[in-house]
């Protein structure tokens, strides 16, 4: 298949979490959320165990609030904007975006030590990047922009896309076809034809499919419990993304 643009998704299609589970990613959240908070009081911007408390519980409260409702509305909310609204409500109010960019930062740092990418990634995106008429971008579903790019930066594999663009950045998060034709302007590309993505789960399927792109599904071995099925678009099912190579010109 000859092709412009290809898009991938990020997690569980270029890029592993170790031994996943749903488990294991709240302990994450937790350990980044505790240190975000010691970040607060060595920076002398929380000053007590109260405030302390108050921030992890509402932190909480509202992650999992806006989570539930992205279902719904596609709508992303920042962890810096989270972290900014609970400081707020403490009357915290003079902080800079170069502060609440570190706390985001703090809080996904433990999440970032544990995604890797998978062992074909590098050879396949450079294989890919030898063909200089298709366009790459990364595009996923992520409440923090500076992590998928660190991430990328980390394993030297940021040099092979044209774009990275995540819901954070955006503010509407997969399925949107909107986010689709976003990234497909920040390739430098006028619309979907003859261009993919290539993802993981309903949302980059879905998603894909609205925006008028192809699809191909890459098998994950970890479900998560709140998975749905995809029904309706055809696409294309691989299991390792080497075998993306199979189907381009």
């Amino acid at each position: 298949m000859k092709i412009k643009g290809l898009i991938f998704d990020f997690g569980f299609t270029l890029f592993e979490f170790k031994d996943a589970s749903v488990e294991k990613y709240l302990n994450c959240y937790k350990e980044g959320l505790i240190k975000s908070v010691d970040e607060l009081k060595r920076s002398n911007i929380i000053k007590n165990e109260q405030d302390a408390e108050f921030i992890i519980k509402t932190f909480n409260r509202k992650r999992a609030k806006y989570f539930k409702e992205s279902f719904k509305t596609k709508t992303e909310h920042q962890t810096t904007e989270i972290f900014k609204e609970i400081l707020e409500m403490l009357n915290i109010k003079n902080l800079n975006s170069k502060k609440y960019e570190e706390l985001g930062d703090v809080y996904h740092s433990c999440e970032e030590e544990e995604w890797y990418p998978f062992e074909k990634t590098a050879e396949t995106l450079k294989k890919l990047n030898k063909n200089k008429e298709i366009k790459l971008a990364v595009l996923s579903n992520h409440p923090h922009h500076a992590t998928i790019e660190k991430l990328l930066i980390k394993y030297d594999l940021r040099k092979f896309f044209h774009a990275v663009v995540t819901s954070a950045e955006f503010g509407k998060r997969k399925p949107d076809p909107e986010i689709f034709h976003y990234t497909l302007k920040k390739m430098g590309l006028e619309g979907p034809d003859s261009c993919m993505i290539c993802g993981d789960e309903y949302a980059d399927i879905m998603g894909g499919y609205r925006a008028g792109l192809k699809t191909i599904l890459i098998k994950r071995k970890y479900e998560f419990p709140y998975e749905k099925e995809i029904v309706g678009p055809e696409y294309i099912t691989i299991n390792n993304i080497s075998e993306i190579m199979d189907y381009i010109d």
